[in-house]
């Protein structure tokens, strides 16, 4: 593609639309034309961008002729019903949602990893799970220096991964509590303040939600690693941005605690804080609004053969979303 491209932006008033607004901005992406897009209750509102506003145009069928890339951020339902229509127009889109993340035709891509398959891409590529992108980025290059056979892990899940409405009902209810009055829930079945939800996404008849089978599933198709497995834990914790993930790992060769650390500090977007003795380990708080994910608490597994423990953060809304979508269309 050549320099000053017309990019549009789907679902541009959520959580991951305003944040890939300020990614472009802050990436120097080369923007000649911004076209912002939402539904019809959001037209005529403006966001600022390079110093100028933009009017947030309504999203249809017809928004998007003379577009070069199109990043969609607005739920799988519209990414299914508008992308062909970005296609026909002849733009590239790149989706965060997950409809099409599964589709063989569709490549899924997290640039530290699988850069190459935007290549085969025939209009449409996908952005992964958050929580998967951001584990991924700790565990592929553990993958490469080891070979991963499978994993256990738990997320530990901020409530912005639900986006704006879950971030005011954590709030709200802590305002309450410190207030002595009454919580009240409408975002999620459960109190979140002060508590913990082991449930994310939709439950399958596995047991598992379908949030939690994202890792094996993406997993395999980002890592080219078909027999990959992973048994995950989602839960939904009181933090408003940024996730974390505890991974056990098991590995086909032996692991050695030194090549890993070295292997991991060379990682891109990938920063090693991991001295637990002076308390120095990935936290939320730190991950937030960095581009960078963090990796600590490594440790030899003691109940794998050729395992290793760690932790894992990173800002879904950025590495889990807007900045991955970017790097995509860098890519291109």
């Amino acid at each position: 593609m050549s320099r000053n491209l017309h990019v549009a932006i789907v679902g541009a008033t959520g959580a991951v639309g305003v944040e890939m607004i300020k990614t472009l901005e802050k990436r120097k992406f080369p923007v000649g034309r911004l076209t912002l897009l939402a539904s019809a209750k959001s037209a005529g509102r403006r966001l600022t961008f390079a110093g100028g506003e933009v009017e947030i145009q309504e999203l249809r069928e017809d928004s998007f002729a003379g577009v070069d890339v199109a990043l969609f951020s607005a739920g799988g339902g519209i990414s299914k019903k508008f992308a062909p229509f970005a296609v026909q127009a002849g733009a590239v889109v790149i989706d965060n949602s997950s409809a099409f993340r599964m589709d063989e035709q569709v490549p899924l891509v997290v640039p530290e990893v699988n850069a190459g398959d935007v290549r085969r891409g025939a209009g449409i590529i996908a952005n992964p799970n958050c929580t998967t992108a951001i584990t991924l980025m700790a565990l592929y290059p553990l993958h490469q220096a080891f070979g991963v056979k499978r994993v256990f892990a738990s997320s530990y899940q901020a409530v912005s991964g639900t986006g704006a409405q879950a971030i005011e009902e954590l709030r709200a209810q802590v305002a309450a509590i410190a207030a002595g009055q009454p919580v009240q829930k409408t975002v999620y079945p459960h109190q979140i303040a002060f508590n913990v939800l082991p449930h994310v996404d939709t439950f399958l008849e596995s047991g598992y939600t379908r949030e939690e089978m994202k890792m094996q599933n993406e997993g395999r198709r980002i890592m080219h690693h078909p027999s990959f497995k992973a048994s995950v834990t989602c839960v939904r914790v009181p933090v408003y941005r940024a996730h974390s993930v505890a991974v056990s790992a098991e590995f086909e060769r032996p692991v050695c605690l030194q090549t890993a650390r070295e292997v991991l500090s060379k990682a891109p977007g990938l920063d090693v804080v991991d001295d637990p003795a002076n308390c120095r380990y990935p936290l939320p708080l730190d991950c937030a609004e960095k581009d960078n994910c963090q990796v600590g608490r490594l440790r030899l597994d003691c109940a794998l053969d050729n395992g290793l423990s760690f932790w894992v953060a990173g800002d879904q809304l950025l590495k889990g979303a807007a900045l991955n979508a970017v790097q995509i269309a860098e890519l291109l």
